[in-house]
C-alpha cells in the first residue's frame, strides 16, 4: 500500500484520544461542574497549566506551507500530511502530544502574532517547513517574546543530525575539522544552521554555495541579511566562483540545496578519502552511487534506503522531550551541541556505512532528552 493509499484508509495519522474512559459518574470531575476548580485555580496562578493540563506535554507543529520537503512553496493544506508524521514520530519516540497546525498566511507579522496568540495551550513550538529568510526572523523573533521554547527544526535539527553523523565520519577518516575544508551547498535555512553549529563545533574553513555560487563578502547578487552575516563567518580567502571551484581540494560535502547538481568527476576533485553527506530530498545533489564511483569514502544521504540516513528524527523528539521535562525555556548552542555528541556516541565503532543511529532508535530521544537540566 502506497502513501496516497494509506493516507485516504487512515484519514489521516493521528488522532485525540481521552486519558479517561468516560462515564456518567466522572463526566462532573472532567467536565462541568468540576472542572470549574480547576480553571479557577490556574487563574490564580498561570504557572498550574503545566501541571493540570495538556501544556505540559503538548507541542505545536508549524508551517506555512513555504518549504515543504523538497516540494517548495506548496501551501498550507499540502503541508498538513507533513506535519501530521511529525506530530507521529513526536509520540512514538519521545511520548510527546504534538499538535499539526498549518496557517494559512506567509507574512512574517502574522505569523508571529498568530503563533503568540495560540502559544498558551503549548509546552513547546516547533517550526517547519517555512522559507529562509523569513524563518529566521520569525524563530528570533519568538524565542524573545515568548517564555516556552520554540525550536525551527529545518535549521537546527537538520544542523544537530549533520554535526552528529560528521563527527563519526571524521573518527573514520581520521581528519581534524579544525583542518579540513568543509563545502555546504544551499544558504537556506538548513545550510545556514549547519554552518553555524560547525563553526560552534571548531571548524575553521567552511565554504557555502548557492544557485548563483560561492557566497563571500563583496558578492552583490542573490544576498539577503541572512547570506551577508553569514558570509563575513566563511570563506575568509573570499574565494568566488561556482560549487565546483569550491569543491576543489574539500574533505567534506554537504548538501541541503537542489537534486543533481554534483557529478562523479566533482568528486574527484575532492581532498583524499571525501565525505559526501547528499541530502537534498526526494533526490539528492548526486546518487550514493555515482558519488562513491568518484572516489567518495562516506556517503550519507537523507533516504532510508541507503546506509547512514541523516533524518532530523534522531533530534527532535528528543529536544522537546527534554524541553518539556526541565521546563527549559531557550534551546541554546549548548544544548544542540551536547545533543550532536550523545547522537554520535551512540555508535560505539563508527564506520564507513555506520556512522548515524538508526532513524527509529528509540534510545536516541532519551540520550538527547537527557542533554537538558532541570530549570526548577
Amino acid at each position: 500500500m502506497n502513501s496516497i493509499e494509506l493516507s485516504k484508509k487512515l484519514g489521516g495519522k493521528i488522532e485525540v484520544r481521552s486519558k479517561q474512559k468516560l462515564t456518567k459518574q466522572n463526566l462532573p470531575v472532567l467536565y462541568t461542574p468540576g472542572v470549574a476548580d480547576v480553571s479557577m485555580a490556574i487563574a490564580k496562578n498561570k504557572k498550574l497549566a503545566f501541571e493540570y493540563t495538556i501544556k505540559k506535554n503538548t507541542v505545536a507543529v508549524i508551517s506555512d506551507g513555504s518549504a515543504v520537503l523538497g516540494l517548495g512553496n506548496i501551501g498550507p493544506e499540502a503541508a498538513l500530511p507533513v506535519m501530521e508524521g511529525k506530530c507521529l514520530l513526536f509520540k512514538e519516540l519521545a511520548g510527546v502530544d504534538a499538535f499539526p497546525i498549518v496557517l494559512a498566511t506567509q507574512d512574517t507579522e502574522e505569523i508571529i502574532k498568530i503563533i503568540k496568540a495560540i502559544a498558551p495551550t503549548f509546552g513547546g513550538i516547533n517550526l517547519e517547513d517555512i522559507s529562509a529568510p523569513r524563518c529566521f526572523e520569525i524563530e528570533e523573533r519568538l524565542k524573545k517574546e515568548l517564555d516556552i521554547p520554540v525550536f525551527h527544526d529545518d535549521q537546527h535539527g537538520t544542523a544537530i543530525v549533520v554535526l552528529a553523523g560528521l563527527i563519526n565520519a571524521l573518527k573514520v577518516v581520521k581528519k581534524d575539522i579544525k583542518k579540513i575544508k568543509i563545502v555546504i551547498s544551499g544558504a537556506g535555512a538548513a545550510g545556514i544552521a549547519i554552518t553555524k553549529l560547525l563553526i560552534k563545533y571548531g571548524a575553521k574553513n567552511i565554504i557555502l554555495v548557492d544557485s548563483q555560487g560561492i557566497i563571500h563578502k563583496e558578492r552583490k547578487i542573490g544576498m539577503n541579511m541572512a547570506k551577508v552575516e553569514i558570509a563575513h563567518l566563511t570563506n575568509h580567502k573570499g574565494q568566488g566562483g561556482t560549487l565546483r571551484d569550491a569543491l576543489a581540494g574539500a574533505d567534506v560535502f554537504i548538501g541541503v540545496s537542489a537534486p543533481n547538481i554534483l557529478t562523479k568527476d566533482d568528486v574527484r576533485k575532492m581532498n583524499k578519502k571525501p565525505i559526501v553527506f547528499t541530502m537534498s530530498n526526494p533526490v539528492p545533489e548526486i546518487s550514493p552511487e555515482e558519488a562513491k564511483k568518484g572516489g567518495a569514502f562516506i556517503v550519507a544521504t537523507g533516504s532510508s534506503k541507503y546506509p547512514n540516513q541523516i533524518n532530523n528524527v534522531l533530534v527532535f523528539p528528543g529536544i522537546f522531550r527534554g524541553a518539556l521535562d526541565t521546563r527549559t525555556k531557550r534551546i541554546t548552542d549548548e544544548h544542540k551541541l551536547k545533543a550532536a555528541k550523545a547522537i554520535a556516541a551512540l555508535v560505539k565503532t563508527p564506520t564507513c556505512d555506520k556512522i548515524i543511529p538508526e532513524a527509529l532508535n528509540k534510545q536516541v530521544a532519551k540520550k538527547v532528552a537527557s542533554v537538558f537540566k532541570k530549570q526548577i
